[in-house]
């Protein structure tokens, strides 16, 4: 078999011990989302074809983000393998803290990688993190209950169209919310979707002297219409959901839409775990009337080896096979095509099989959408969609949204989050010289 046959020559490079026992084992710290713990599962395959043991730590997003990044810039040496995204990967390349994946090998066809994620996960044209699987975001809605309010979702809805739908949606009686989306504080997870909205809004972090931008009026409108709508057609206790607690509603039929990540869509339309899998239909991530810009971002979680590992080799072995064509074969083989790892590979959209799957082409139309040079409709000095590609930002955004989130539990008023925000984001970036 091809996948057992690359996987046993990485292991020959220089896996084998003197006595010819377990080769290795490394520590991969990763995310609890659906897609690494189904990889999770087939870890065994690679340890019976290279000799390499896999110790997982898995841990929550928020959390896996402050681990990673702790043991990286102290040089903790935890982790032999990181999964880490679009924002760190850059930055860390430069700092010399990842190991180049410039020598994968010609069997891995680093080529066929998206030109979208192979630019995100470089520097200076060099790759420093695989994608595991890539995204941008859209809206996933119940079907059966967009027909009963009498409606029609449009391929590229407005705000304006998702806050009526919502409130059409909305049945209170029974549990069901028409709008579920992220209000979790943390950089990554609700301090993203308030960006984005942000972006569609006209909204910007920074103007081009890198002052801070949360005074200006953009902001204001894109944080009242996300609060308001929220407040009539969202869920109770919103303010503490991110990704996963807002796919367990979507699963369990209490969500008229949800807009997140485009890798949910194999999670909600999966029948084993989805009471709706039959109802749910796709959309392009929606943009106020009059702007261009819409609220989708590019993402992609991908597996990188920190500087001064002592198992480089072991780790690259892993990396090829987890993020390789034939990893994506084998989940297909035992789970489906729609249940592979999506937008990291050509060749993957190219697959007649796959271009079967309801949601892929959506998927690849909401990546390409995505912008991250261009990601505002004003002129910003920074690159990202969800995010900004400073070494700063991680700190800042998540006070941010900390301040975001105590207006979603009601703890403070639009007005004073804005003032908050744009106070603590001026002075950490006087104090870091910008």
């Amino acid at each position: 078999m091809k996948l057992k046959q690359t996987l046993l020559a990485a292991s020959a490079m220089a896996l084998v011990t003197a006595s010819g026992a377990l080769a290795q084992t490394i520590t991969v710290a990763t995310v609890n989302n659906g897609d690494m713990i189904r990889m999770q599962g087939y870890t065994d395959q690679f340890t019976e074809a290279t000799g390499i043991g896999v110790e997982w730590v898995t841990l929550e997003e928020n959390v896996l983000r402050q681990r990673v990044t702790t043991d990286i810039s102290t040089k903790g040496g935890q982790f032999d393998i990181m999964t880490i995204g679009m924002y760190e990967t850059p930055i860390w390349g430069a700092n010399g803290w990842l190991v180049p994946l410039d020598d994968l090998s010609a069997e891995y066809d680093a080529a066929d990688i998206l030109p979208a994620m192979r630019g995100g996960l470089s520097h200076e044209g060099t790759l420093y993190a695989a994608p595991f699987y890539g995204e941008s975001s859209m809206v996933m809605y119940r079907t059966d209950l967009m027909d009963k309010a009498g409606l029609e979702m449009p391929e590229a809805p407005s705000w304006e169209f998702i806050r009526e739908a919502a409130a059409a949606m909305t049945d209170r009686d029974n549990d069901i919310n028409g709008i579920c989306l992220r209000g979790k504080a943390g950089w990554g997870e609700g301090g993203a979707f308030i960006t984005v909205t942000g972006n569609s809004f006209g909204a910007r972090w920074f103007d081009e002297d890198w002052n801070a931008q949360f005074d200006q009026p953009e902001w204001k409108e894109a944080l009242t219409f996300f609060v308001d709508m929220m407040s009539e057609s969202g869920p109770a206790g919103y303010s503490t959901n991110g990704f996963n607690e807002n796919l367990s509603l979507f699963q369990q039929g209490k969500c008229g839409m949800w807009i997140d990540a485009t890798v949910a869509a194999s999670f909600v339309t999966n029948p084993n775990e989805s009471s709706v899998a039959d109802k749910v239909g796709f959309a392009l991530a929606p943009n106020k009337d009059g702007i261009e810009k819409r609220s989708n971002w590019l993402w992609a979680w991908a597996l990188a080896i920190p500087a001064g590992t002592q198992k480089e080799e072991a780790a690259k072995a892993f990396i090829e096979w987890a993020t390789s064509k034939e990893y994506i074969e084998l989940v297909a083989a035992n789970e489906g095509w729609a249940n592979v790892p999506p937008g990291t590979r050509t060749s993957l959209y190219e697959n007649p099989e796959y271009q079967k799957v309801p949601f892929a082409k959506m998927t690849l139309d909401s990546i390409n959408a995505a912008d991250p040079t261009n990601p505002t409709v004003k002129p910003v000095p920074y690159v990202g969609v969800q995010f900004v590609a400073i070494p700063e930002f991680a700190g800042i955004a998540t006070e941010v949204s900390q301040e975001f989130s105590a207006v979603y539990a009601g703890q403070q008023t639009v007005d004073e989050a804005l003032a908050k925000a744009q106070a603590l984001t001026t002075d950490a970036m006087e104090a870091a010289g910008y």
